[in-house]
């Protein structure tokens, strides 16, 4: 099979990939205009949003990996044109989106003093609680709109995340520069203010994203006459067999760059505003990979749903090899320009902070080689798990990311952070090992799985001619 079999869905993996890259960019750019805002406060402030988003970002991962369940029922539903499959997907899922999203706020909320334990500066614990107790709140409309969002891009109508994104970060923007400096009547609140903005942002993003499904007429058939009684426990527990993997998948990996939050805080302020500069902009690349890794969940789920096995190994695989091309082309970049990046996150001008800010951007540099590196291993285990997702296989994907984040990952991480002069640049090297480690594992699973679902499906294609050549010769 030559190359051109690949590149040929290249287009279309793009045309769907696109909207749903330019939507989580923007879902990142909330978090992002916070810490470039508070980044001018000072290293202290920056350092506070980190920690504080240390404990949202696992939060985060359960409720996004969590909602991914309802894409590839949505998209094999769509392809078999199965409407009361679609519907109840998407009902099923939204409700228990919502009961997550309460949970999670009140588990994070309540995990405040954990900061205390774990060995974080005074001076940035002081700044991260008030933050974190408003940014959780904002767990509860956040993980509600995953729910929409997972239900769209199964119909493949991946643009309406991309709309509702951008309008919330027009509206984000200046409530953040507002809430955090103190602009007209509002109040100066510093990283308080950031956390507010946020509540506020998601909360605007769940309305909008409602507003413009609910007014297409073509979806109007799973908007009208929802009702209680149709919740079931039989179609709960599917989308919570599927959900619960996937979310544990995702915690793994989130869980393993947390600690490496917490371990370079162990080292000093400077290691953990360094590397929270670095995992922005490593996460902003790494939103090309989770586009495409949504295209892959969708495309596959509808191959599925036709049973065609032989051109959804083909699908994932140019998916797989998109993904590769665009992260060598991000390597490249932040290689060349690992000594400019970081400048834009800290306020050089300020004096009083230069020799913090100067140590910070030396650290983050490092730390960019090693993410220029790893972003290829990180885009590669997330569109595999996209695709396996798409054939509905959750639980093994699940022991192998735990495997390979705390396993492998973890202890190098830890050894090379606390007990080599490497420090932060060695957590990061723990990062790539694990990242290695899982994008290799994954793509064997799903190589065995579909070699498996064509074999099973040639068997049964073989049987069925053989029958049907025995049945004519017994009527001749």
């Amino acid at each position: 099979m030559n190359w051109s079999t690949y590149t040929k869905e290249f287009s279309y993996n793009l045309k769907l990939a696109y909207p749903v890259i330019l939507g989580m960019l923007g879902h990142t750019l909330i978090g992002i205009v916070d810490k470039l805002m508070v980044g001018n406060l000072g290293s202290a402030e920056l350092a506070a949003v980190s920690l504080g988003n240390s404990f949202i970002f696992v939060a985060m991962s359960i409720g996004i990996g969590f909602s991914t369940a309802i894409t590839p029922i949505v998209a094999e539903g769509d392809a078999e044109k199965d409407t009361l499959k679609v519907r109840s997907a998407f009902h099923h899922g939204l409700f228990l989106c919502t009961v997550l999203g309460i949970s999670l706020f009140a588990i994070v909320f309540f995990c405040k003093p954990l900061m205390y334990i774990m060995g974080q500066p005074e001076e940035v614990i002081v700044l991260a609680q008030p933050y974190l107790g408003w940014v959780a709140f904002s767990l509860i409309p956040m993980v509600m709109y995953q729910g929409y969002k997972q239900f769209a891009d199964g119909l493949s109508m991946t643009k309406y995340s991309m709309y509702t994104i951008v309008l919330t970060n027009i509206v984000h923007i200046p409530i953040n520069y507002a809430l955090i400096y103190g602009v007209w009547f509002f109040p100066e609140m510093g990283v308080t203010g950031a956390g507010l903005g946020t509540v506020i942002s998601r909360m605007l993003m769940v309305a909008i994203m409602h507003f413009l499904l609910v007014n297409n007429k073509k979806l109007n058939v799973y908007f009208h006459g929802f009702t209680f009684d149709e919740i079931k426990k039989v179609t709960l527990r599917k989308i919570v067999n599927l959900g619960l993997p996937s979310s544990m998948q995702m915690l793994f990996e989130v869980a393993l760059f947390t600690s490496a939050v917490w371990l370079c805080g162990n080292i000093g302020k400077t290691s953990q505003a360094a590397n929270e500069i670095a995992l922005s902009l490593a996460t902003i690349t790494f939103m090309f990979a989770m586009g495409l890794s949504v295209t892959a969940m969708i495309r596959v789920s509808n191959q599925k749903g036709l049973n065609d096995y032989k051109n959804l190994v083909i699908v994932a695989r140019s998916i797989f090899l998109l993904a590769i091309i665009i992260e060598v082309v991000f390597a490249l970049f932040f290689i060349v320009f690992h000594n400019y990046l970081p400048h834009f996150f800290l306020n050089m001008d300020n004096e009083l902070q230069f020799a913090d800010n100067t140590e910070v951007i030396a650290i983050a540099a490092h730390l960019l080689i090693v993410a220029a590196i790893f972003q290829i291993s990180d885009g590669i285990q997330v569109v595999v798990l996209g695709a396996l997702r798409g054939i509905q296989d959750v639980k093994i994907p699940m022991y192998i990311t735990f495997v390979a984040y705390w396993i492998v990952g973890f202890p190098v991480s830890f050894y090379l952070g606390k007990y080599t002069e490497l420090k932060a640049v060695g957590v990061w090297i723990g990062l790539l090992a694990g990242l290695t480690a899982a994008a290799t594992f994954l793509y064997l699973r799903f190589n065995y799985m579909t070699k498996k679902l064509i074999t099973e499906q040639e068997k049964t294609e073989f049987d069925f001619v053989s029958g049907q050549i025995g049945n004519e010769s017994q009527s001749l």
